[in-house]
């Protein structure tokens, strides 16, 4: 965990505006996987920009195909963790913001009650990625999870 400020985190929408259930709504709607793509990047352009103090390799998330800066925050107070996520490649800031959809503004045990691989295949993400980017995106989930199970 970062020691940051709790209120870095609490613009993004992803979590609350924008929900995991949501994300499977929508993609579910679009017929054909160009779409769910535009889908997904326009998703990363709602992620908050990570400042470059932030973009350090401690938060590095080791395995990704692109640059991807995880930074997490447990808010005691209100027993939440707080995540923010950037990254130089657009559609890997969507496939983030997909995490942060089911990981963001959540408890502890949330996040670790949460079946991830699950929704993934509900949304049928890994087989319209390739193989990089889904370890990749594995690479976060696991980096995630550790951290919620040290609160």
């Amino acid at each position: 965990m970062n020691n940051l400020p709790i209120t870095h985190f609490s613009d993004s929408p992803f979590g609350t505006k924008i929900k995991s259930e949501d994300i499977a709504e929508t993609l579910c709607f679009f017929d054909d996987w160009e779409d769910r793509y535009r889908y997904i990047i326009d998703l990363g352009k709602e992620l908050p920009t990570l400042p470059v103090s932030f973009k350090t390799d401690e938060n590095l998330i080791v395995g990704c195909q692109s640059q991807v800066w995880l930074v997490c925050e447990y808010d005691a107070k209100n027993n939440l963790l707080l995540m923010a996520v950037d990254s130089e490649a657009q559609i890997v800031k969507g496939l983030a913001g997909i995490v942060l959809s089911a990981f963001n503004k959540k408890t502890p045990q949330e996040v670790t009650d949460f079946n991830i691989e699950a929704f993934f295949t509900d949304i049928d993400l890994f087989s319209h990625l390739s193989s990089m980017r889904g370890n990749g995106l594995r690479a976060m989930v696991k980096k995630i999870l550790y951290l919620a199970k040290r609160c």
